[in-house]
């Protein structure tokens, strides 16, 4: 397990947060809603040039710390499931030219 992982499993006992993996993921989509808008209101909605804010990188955090609770509760290493999906995107790439799953 990632030591981001451990560190994550720990607040989330600590302070009783467990939720199961399906509330986890509305969760997790939520988080990534919030950023989205963030990133949204950081260029202005399109019209200027995007700027990472303190507001971009606390929601960024938001969606990684409910990843990370997802990867907990179904026991899977983050950083060895990043690791697969990187050799997995290797080979498309060298056999297509892209990393999409489609032909």
């Amino acid at each position: 397990m990632a030591n981001f992982q451990k560190t994550v499993a720990e607040f989330v006992a600590q302070h009783n947060l467990q939720i199961s993996p399906e509330l986890r993921y509305i969760d997790l989509v939520s988080e990534i809603g919030e950023l989205g808008k963030e990133i949204l209101k950081a260029s202005d909605y399109g019209a200027a040039d995007f700027q990472v804010t303190e507001n971009t990188t606390g929601e960024l955090g938001d969606v990684l710390f409910s990843l990370a609770c997802i990867a907990n509760s179904l026991d899977v290493d983050m950083e060895a499931a990043l690791a697969t999906a990187i050799e997995k995107y290797s080979r498309r790439f060298s056999a297509k030219g892209t990393i999409g799953s489609e032909a």
